[in-house]
């Protein structure tokens, strides 16, 4: 209770005590009297036994609470003060503070609105998607989704489950007559929003009668997607709208509430207008075909029961699969592997943002490193300051509070400036990432940014302020009243002390720079790898014929004939999977030659695209054997097909690929001949070894949504204007989309390699200054504390080389004793960027090599302002000020 009383009763509580310590003396002092003292001497004998008042005070009020609000308000008036009449150590101190704090509150920023920010689902963490995997333990070269026999069957069955509904993506355009727009959607079952937990925002949600075959009677729009399309417009609920390919306008019922995104569909992934990190545009009714309960084309989720562990409902799952799998042989060789959705949507989040928070928290510790330093030279300048306050009766808890309360002063003013710092930085985050970093536009520069400023902020004051506070707790005042030599001076203890912050920012800062240059070798390495194709001077764009089937040769054709006239193109084509763009369809085929599959897992998939001709010589693919495309490959001539060396040297090691069949369905029905081979490229990843890959004539695979690829003489860019307007005059309602040069599309591809670098190399750059201030700080108070022992030695006969040398040693061990820890310290955390290297190990030899020489030489430079100084010190002038 007396240290409750002692936050706001202070006059009541030292009033209290100075009435005890006078009843003390006046005891003492009667007690002297009695053994026949006078009594003036009584009171002096009993002054000096009893001790210094003003000092038993003073503790007094300190043990009644370390936080007493009087104590926190004078503590603070005086903080300001002092740090008033230092102005330049001031801001110096908290810009430090400032570049680590701003730094470290935009990347958790980013980890708040991408990681830590729940989606719109009830109880999110009892959701589970249930994935396909071969009970054999091998990768299979696409997914694949579950039977609709199968799933409806676990609803039923397994009893760890609430519920689970089953959906797919799908894709289609809002037709209009000025360019039709491309939607994303989810086809979900009945269960779907009752499992996930969602409700519409206006309107209502799907009806059963919306369920069954036949025409889509009603879709729900997403909420972003009525504001973007619909402008908001309430009064869209009730009116139908009309989309490309389906033959009867659907009624809009709904719009769902805001912010919510697609579950993965990995079969889908390859489609050009796939994103699973965007918010739903449109929600589609569909209900499991009678025909079709076997086809393996649905995803599922499910929703656990209370306190049911993903354990069990694994067990469950499991156990039934293999049941219905001995029942029936088309389900054989897969089982389910839950996993929990959030993990799922987190996954490439935290893959780049992770490795990211601990970049920056280096920078934070090293910016701490240099404040801690800061304080602790202004503290070595007020030792005789602190002395004297002991002296006169200040508590050392006192004392210990008033440099923290510094400390935090400093903090604050710096974590300020920090949360400006991260505001900007977060706008430029969102500029810089593009795709790099998914869900990206949920991060927002508000609470949340002011929210970690200020928690790094009293973070960093405990960080900076423990070791100055500490060392002022533990001052000795007789030693320091009685040395009374020049301030601003270091013994071997302060000096050793700010030798071990110095090399402990180093050893960070060269973790810091060890990363960035795995990273540069990186990307260095992939701009040498050959892609096997040409990627300069070349147009796309996403290009949809929205009319009916009996348009689209049409068009296509004609789209093609008007492009290619256009002066400054070389070439024109369509094509389904262009490079680098992700798309492609995996097609389940049987190979001539090969054994037929066992089982539904042993079938052969493959990545499968679809062009024009004049597409490999534009794209500057060479043809290896056979013939490339004709325009005579459509409809009414035989199925033909091209595929790569890689196909050729797979399945036809000892001999050529062309001439040979691939069947899509039995080997009854007449196969597809293959009629050309072509050179490997690198067109799903840059950093992949070039896979199998079939090429089918476009006029015979009549894709939906494809490319068009122009190659001119010039920037491509000169030519969009001039591409759109002919492909408008063919049909204006034709779906113009995604216009990007094909080099622009290989840095997307890159996009979170190129993320991560920028921002380990600005950390690294960022850790970098601050060290090497740091370095020359040290350095710099040596010189100045050691100023009597270097005019000795210069007295004695030693010559400006030799104290430059001793200097510089002093330097030298500095630095590399730094460097050989940060080389420890890097070989244990570049693992973590292994995911983003490539042909170069995390543990690179010629990286850590090169980093630690060139820092040692630039740390090197950052000495020699100080051992010029301390190579010109005068020994009569050292000496005579001693």
């Amino acid at each position: 209770m007396s240290r409750v009383r002692g936050l706001f009763g202070r006059k009541e509580a030292d009033s209290e005590f100075d009435r005890e310590m006078q009843t003390h003396l006046q005891l003492l002092t009667e007690q002297f009297i009695r053994q026949g003292m006078d009594p003036k001497d009584a009171w002096s004998a009993a002054r000096r036994q009893f001790g210094n008042t003003t000092l038993l005070r003073q503790r007094q009020r300190e043990s009644r609470t370390f936080l007493s609000f009087p104590n926190i308000l004078q503590d603070l008036r005086y903080g300001f003060r002092m740090l008033w009449k230092s102005p330049a150590f001031s801001v110096i101190a908290a810009l430090t503070l400032a570049l680590g704090i701003g730094a470290t509150s935009a990347v958790f920023s980013l980890i708040q609105g991408v990681l830590l920010t729940p989606p719109p689902y009830q109880k999110p963490q009892q959701l589970m998607l249930i994935p396909s995997v071969r009970t054999d333990g091998r990768k299979t070269d696409s997914t694949r989704g579950w039977a609709a026999q199968q799933w409806l069957e676990w609803n039923e069955k397994v009893g760890a489950f609430q519920g689970i509904a089953g959906y797919g993506w799908t894709f289609n355009f809002l037709v209009r007559n000025d360019g039709s727009q491309s939607m994303q959607g989810m086809e979900v079952s009945k269960e779907y929003f009752r499992v996930m937990g969602l409700k519409t925002a206006f309107g209502h949600g799907f009806d059963d009668s919306d369920f069954g075959q036949g025409h889509v009677k009603s879709i729900l729009l997403g909420y972003e997607f009525w504001q973007r399309a619909f402008g908001g417009d309430k009064q869209i609920i009730g009116k139908t709208v009309r989309i490309s390919r389906w033959d009867s306008s659907p009624v809009v019922v709904g719009v769902m509430e805001p912010g919510v995104r697609f579950l993965p569909s990995p079969g889908a992934a390859k489609e050009p207008n796939y994103d699973v990190n965007a918010t739903v545009d449109i929600w589609v009714p569909a209900d499991p075909d009678p025909k079709n309960m076997k086809d393996p084309g649905w995803y599922v989720v499910g929703r656990l029961r209370d306190e049911v562990t993903p354990q069990r409902g694994q067990q469950e799952l499991a156990a039934l699969t293999a049941s219905e799998a001995s029942a029936e042989k088309d389900f054989e060789g897969f089982s389910p592997q839950l996993e929990p959705l959030t993990d799922e949507m987190n996954r490439d989040g935290r893959r780049i943002l992770l490795p990211l928070l601990g970049a920056s928290v280096l920078v934070l510790l090293i910016a701490c490193g240099n404040a801690a330093a800061l304080l602790l030279v202004r503290g070595l300048q007020r030792q005789q300051e602190y002395a004297v306050r002991i002296a006169m009766g200040t508590g050392r808890i006192g004392l210990l509070r008033q440099v923290l309360t510094e400390g935090l002063i400093l903090a604050i003013f710096g974590g300020t400036l920090g949360v400006g710092l991260a505001v900007f930085a977060v706008h430029l985050f969102k500029v810089v990432a593009g795709h790099a970093v998914p869900r990206l536009d949920a991060v927002t520069a508000g609470w949340a940014v002011l929210g970690w400023g200020l928690g790094l902020a009293v973070l960093a004051a405990f960080i900076a302020g423990a070791i100055p506070a500490l060392r002022a707790f533990r001052l000795n005042p007789m030693e320091v009243l009685k040395d009374g030599g020049p301030r601003g001076t270091a013994g071997i203890g302060e000096r050793r002390l700010l030798h071990g912050v110095a090399m402990l920012q180093i050893s960070l800062t060269l973790a810091l720079l060890v990363g960035a240059g795995l990273l540069i070798r990186t990307m260095v390495k992939i701009a040498e790898v050959s892609s096997g194709y040409n990627t300069s001077r070349i147009l796309t764009m996403s290009v949809t014929e929205v009319q009916d089937q009996a348009a689209w040769g049409p068009f296509h054709r004609h789209a093609l004939e008007r492009v290619a006239a256009i002066p400054g193109v070389q070439y024109a084509a369509f094509a389904w999977g262009v490079p680098l763009t992700g798309n492609n369809w995996h097609g389940t085929m049987d190979i001539e030659g090969q054994p037929p599959p066992a089982k539904e897992s042993d079938k052969i998939e493959l990545p499968m695209r679809a062009a024009t001709p004049d597409y490999f010589k534009l794209m500057g693919l060479p043809l290896t054997d056979g013939r490339e495309f004709r325009q005579t490959d459509d409809d009414k001539a035989p199925s033909v097909a091209i595929v790569n060396q890689a196909f050729t040297h797979r399945y036809f090691p000892n001999s050529n690929s062309v001439g040979r069949k691939i069947w899509f369905g039995s080997r009854d029905k007449p196969g597809i001949q293959i009629v050309g081979e072509i050179a490997n490229g690198r067109t799903d990843d840059l950093t992949q070894e070039p896979l199998p890959e079939v090429y089918l004539p476009l006029w015979q695979a009549h894709a939906f949504s494809k490319h068009l690829v122009v190659r001119t003489t010039a920037d491509p860019r000169t030519v969009v204007v001039a591409v759109e307007r002919e492909l408008r005059a063919v049909d204006p309602t034709a779906a113009i989309e995604n216009v990007k040069t094909l080099e622009q599309i290989r840095d997307e591809s890159l996009a979170s390699r190129t993320f991560a670098m920028h921002l380990l190399t600005g950390f690294s750059v960022l850790g970098s200054v601050l060290t090497l201030v740091g370095i020359y700080g040290v350095i710099s108070l040596s010189v100045a504390s050691r100023r009597r022992e270097l005019a000795i030695r210069s007295a004695v006969g030693a010559q400006q080389s030799d104290i430059r040398r001793l200097i510089f040693g002093e330097g030298f061990r500095l630095i590399v004793g730094g460097v050989l820890g940060g080389i420890a310290l890097a070989v244990v955390l570049s693992g973590v960027l292994r995911s983003f290297l490539f042909e170069v190990q995390p543990s690179d030899p010629a990286t850590f090599i090169v980093v630690g020489a060139l820092f040692v030489g630039v740390g090197l430079l950052a000495c020699w302002a100080p051992v010029r100084r301390a190579g010109k010190v005068d020994p009569l002038e050292a000496l005579r000020y001693e």
